[in-house]
């Protein structure tokens, strides 16, 4: 059992059940009252983000959690297929515990955040940027490069990304995984 004390950014604990992570943290002490640390926290199973104040001085149940390497294999109607990196075990994980399924191109190396008690997967997190190449876009036209319009165009996942008129079929470009925007050509 840990105490607010020991409360920092990135610390993963139980909240009323479930598994939260600590994303900011501020200790309050005001003039009149007792102190208080007020937290934003994120669901790990829902990926929802709460408020909540701590007294200080009460206890939090810390969770351990393990970062660890897999390489995206293939996906079939049960979920999406992982192997660890180290000893080649494959795991299957839903689709709601990944942040953009949609980017997922075989091969890939992703983060999953695992629950070290349980031996359970948490989230997955795939690279914050991706390459992928154009498979198919509307022609660009020469010279439309003054605005910032955009068109649509299906990436080699199937996700369709808006991209600027000059962009073509063929061309690699960088996602961003966050928004699922596109951010650049890629050199």
């Amino acid at each position: 059992m840990a105490s607010t004390s020991d409360i920092r950014n990135g610390l993963c604990i139980t909240f009323n059940g479930a598994p939260f992570q600590i994303i900011e943290f501020l200790h309050v002490k005001p003039g009149k009252g007792p102190a208080f640390v007020r937290t934003k926290m994120k669901n790990l199973e829902t990926g929802k983000v709460l408020d909540n104040t701590f007294p200080s001085g009460s206890k939090i149940d810390e969770i351990r959690i393990e970062n660890r390497t897999y390489q995206y294999l293939y996906s079939d109607p049960e979920g999406f297929h992982f192997m660890n990196m180290e000893d080649f075990n494959q795991i299957q994980i839903m689709e709601e515990l990944i942040n953009a399924p949609k980017l997922l191109k075989e091969g890939m190396e992703c983060q999953v955040l695992f629950h070290a008690d349980e031996e359970r997967p948490m989230i997955c997190e795939i690279p914050p940027k991706v390459t992928l190449e154009i498979t198919y876009t509307e022609p660009g036209i020469k010279g439309d490069t003054a605005t910032n319009a955009t068109k649509p165009a299906t990436v080699e996942t199937g996700a369709e990304v808006r991209v600027p008129l000059f962009i073509n079929e063929g061309d690699k470009i960088v996602i961003d995984s966050a928004t699922g925007s596109y951010k650049e050509r890629a050199k």
